[in-house]
């Protein structure tokens, strides 16, 4: 015999048998009263952009540009043609849009006081 007793006697109790678990058995929690479980959300799809009109942007590009007045010309008719597309077809760019109109009319006003100065001036000079 040794210390720990006869040689036949295993050191550590057998294992349990099968599906049996070592440990404490699952607590059934009672549920908490005011709070419930955070809401499931589906994962986001990804969105089709929207395309802005390019007729729209050359409006508002040569409504900045003015070339003489022939770019406050192309602005406005550009910008007329991209709002009825943007309307029929729902791409981004509206304020683009307008904004080239507003700086289409801003620049065949000055396009207009220039030519009535150049007009008046010319013919004070005769």
């Amino acid at each position: 015999m040794t210390a720990a007793g006869p040689v036949d006697e295993p050191i550590f109790p057998p294992p349990p048998p099968p599906g049996l678990q070592y440990g404490y058995p699952p607590q059934q929690y009672p549920p908490v009263y005011g709070y419930s479980a955070p809401p499931q959300y589906p994962y986001a799809q990804p969105q089709q952009q929207r395309r802005y009109n390019g007729f729209a942007i050359s409006s508002f590009v040569l409504g900045l540009l003015w070339i003489y007045g022939i770019g406050s010309i192309l602005a406005l008719v550009f910008g007329y043609i991209a709002r009825r597309q943007i309307r029929d077809t729902g791409d981004n760019g509206g304020g683009l849009a307008i904004a080239g109109i507003v700086l289409g009319w801003l620049g065949a006003a000055l396009m207009v006081v220039l030519m009535w100065v150049l007009i008046v001036g010319g013919l004070q000079q005769v």
